[in-house]
């Protein structure tokens, strides 16, 4: 069975992005993306910051409600059903409770060919990162750097701290079957 879905799981700034683009360049195949950050632009005002929904702290922290995890969890089975159907999905997530994470994804996509993707970057690259992109709350590459990958299982680990998205994307290529 050929590869249905690649998992790219990374802290912010990470590189996740870039990385997906190049891949859709140079896998042969069409892949769609899809992602947390996705998910976040379509929640309903009522669940962003709030107890429920997602909420974002001072120092870059991420609280995820019951809210949340309801949507978290229809969206994620709604990516899976794409696959089964057919459809070749990169996933850009953050997997901030670390294996929870995994499992909790493992469990939606049983049955597809999935290869899972660790992306790493030095986490005062990554905040250097964040402040150029001006479009997250600082502190959050740190925060997420290390908590991410804790305990996770991954079939290939890419670090963008100093490869770039290109070579990365071709490392993660040469694994798609």
């Amino acid at each position: 069975m050929s590869t249905q879905v690649i998992v790219l799981n990374g802290g912010s700034s990470s590189g996740k992005t870039g990385i997906t683009r190049c891949l859709k360049a140079i896998l042969p195949q069409p892949w769609i993306n899809l992602g947390v950050d996705d998910l976040i632009d379509r929640l309903p005002p009522s669940l962003i910051e709030s107890g429920s929904g997602v909420e974002f702290g001072q120092q870059g922290e991420v609280v995820l409600g019951d809210g949340f995890r309801e949507m978290e969890e229809a969206w994620t089975k709604g990516v899976a059903a794409m696959a089964r159907a057919g459809a070749r999905i990169i996933i850009d997530d953050v997997f901030l409770s670390g294996a929870a994470s995994q499992e909790r994804l493992r469990a939606h996509l049983e049955g597809l060919e999935v290869l899972w993707v660790g992306v790493h970057c030095d986490p005062e690259i990554a905040a250097g990162r964040e402040i150029a992109r001006g479009d997250r709350v600082i502190g959050m590459a740190v925060s997420q750097a290390e908590i991410v990958h804790k305990g996770v299982v991954y079939d290939v680990e890419v670090d963008t701290s100093h490869t770039e998205s290109l070579d990365c994307a071709r490392a993660i290529a040469a694994r798609v079957s």
